[in-house]
């Protein structure tokens, strides 16, 4: 049962591409297939103007549920990266003195490979205490810092906010009216009709959770970055579509000559 202090921000998360790393390096940069802890706290923290070696404490007892509106597909971006001096590449480590050792044998090219969801849609809910959910909302209104969607090179679409509702996690991702795009919603017509509403899966953040998943930041400062794990759970809410019923009754004593002036 929600707090009565408690509230329920929901974002709209969508854009041409998103990519929500867990453990990525820098070869190998993977994407979950949905928003991390670690990501959305990133972007409320970016909105509100926190530098990366601020403190976090108040964002990380945030809790947090993501609705798959549309899942998007996955994109490999392949990259080869070189000196442009012809010289051979560095490998990560360092010797004594803090300079990058030499690749051995001699590399001068580093394949690189990034993974992005495009053409996804999320609604993510964070619940927490009202009064820092209205601060947090009005800085994703106007933030201090660009917004991304994981990376920088993600830029979210508007709008963002959904708006702030009373209840549970469960109960606001319930309610919120399906947000997928145009083709996909005339896809869903064509192949079901215009239902009234639609199995949409979703992950809350809950302490007696079934799954295990290590996102949550401790610090995003670059040189000690640290993270911690929370138990989720997953299930299936029944949104609202948006489509008319067509169950709905009709009015009574409709007369359609009316419409002409009749």
């Amino acid at each position: 049962m929600a707090h009565r202090d408690h509230r329920v921000l929901l974002l709209r998360l969508a854009g041409p591409l998103q990519s929500w790393g867990e453990q990525s390096r820098f070869n190998r940069r993977e994407t979950r297939p949905q928003p991390t802890k670690s990501g959305v706290l990133g972007l409320l923290a970016a909105a509100q103007g926190r530098r990366r070696e601020d403190p976090l404490n108040d964002l990380i007892d945030l809790a947090i549920g993501v609705r798959v509106d549309q899942a998007g597909t996955l994109l490999r971006d392949y990259h080869t990266v070189s000196d442009y001096r012809g010289r051979p590449l560095p490998q990560a480590a360092v010797n004594a003195k803090g300079v990058q050792k030499p690749t051995s044998p001699v590399k001068y090219t580093h394949v690189t490979q990034r993974f992005y969801l495009q053409d996804a849609l999320f609604v993510v809910g964070v619940a927490g205490q009202a009064e820092l959910l209205e601060s947090l909302a009005a800085a994703v209104r106007r933030p201090a810092f660009p917004l991304a969607l994981g990376r920088r090179s993600c830029p979210p679409t508007q709008p963002i906010v959904l708006g702030i509702h009373p209840g549970t996690l469960s109960e606001a991702l319930t309610e919120q009216p399906w947000q997928a795009g145009p083709a996909v919603r005339r896809d869903f017509q064509r192949r079901h009709g215009r239902r009234a509403r639609i199995d949409l899966s979703v992950t809350i953040e809950t302490p007696d959770g079934d799954d295990v998943v290590h996102d949550v930041p401790l610090s995003f400062a670059p040189r000690d970055r640290r993270y911690a794990s929370r138990r989720v759970t997953h299930s299936w809410v029944s949104a609202p579509t948006g489509f008319p019923d067509p169950d709905a009754p009709t009015a009574e004593g409709h007369d359609p000559f009316a419409l002409l002036g009749w």
